[in-house]
């Protein structure tokens, strides 16, 4: 029993010693991001893409309602053949919709392969910088403070966010975490 308890002991002792010994900082990509101009300059392009194809969406909806609103507004004097044919123009008008939206904005449509286009690159090259910042700093964990994890509370001496710009040759603007 003493034995076991020497060795638990010994275990937590160790395991304390290593811990301590590593080295941890943060990052805010966010804000990393936001200071780089080929950031910037593709996130505008895929707002103003989006906001186009929002655009011919809307269009879109909007000869629907017109085409449903022709068609209750002449309901009475449509033969059955009439209706079924205006029917029938109103369900491929909203399914070409549907498909358009899908092709555009769904999980693997043209938005996302053009994010991963023009922003991929930008966060490898993030990436990569930041691993050089790890390395030429000695740390051993570098945490995303913009990313789903909850930093409840930060000491600005272990940020490198702008050691990250530094490495990638960006001139920082005020950093809010300065603040």
């Amino acid at each position: 029993m003493k034995a076991k308890i020497f060795l638990l002991t010994a275990f937590f002792s160790l395991l304390t010693g290593a811990l301590s010994a590593q080295k941890f900082a943060y990052v805010d990509t966010d804000y990393i991001l936001n200071q780089m101009t080929e950031y910037k300059a593709a996130q505008k392009q895929l707002n103003e893409l989006s906001q186009k194809w929002e655009n011919d969406i809307k269009i879109m909806k909007d000869e629907i309602d017109k085409m449903y609103k022709d068609y209750r507004a002449e309901e009475i004097l449509l033969s059955a053949t009439q209706k079924k044919e205006r029917e029938d123009a109103i369900v491929a008008k909203e399914e070409e919709m549907k498909r358009f939206e899908q092709e555009k904005f769904g999980v693997n449509g043209e938005l996302f392969k053009k994010r991963q286009e023009l922003i991929k690159p930008i966060q490898d090259k993030v990436f990569a910088a930041i691993q050089r910042v790890a390395k030429n700093n000695g740390l051993d964990f570098i945490f995303d403070k913009s990313a789903n994890m909850n930093i409840l509370f930060s000491n600005p001496k272990y940020d490198r966010s702008d050691d990250v710009l530094d490495e990638l040759g960006i001139t920082q603007t005020e950093n809010p975490n300065d603040k």
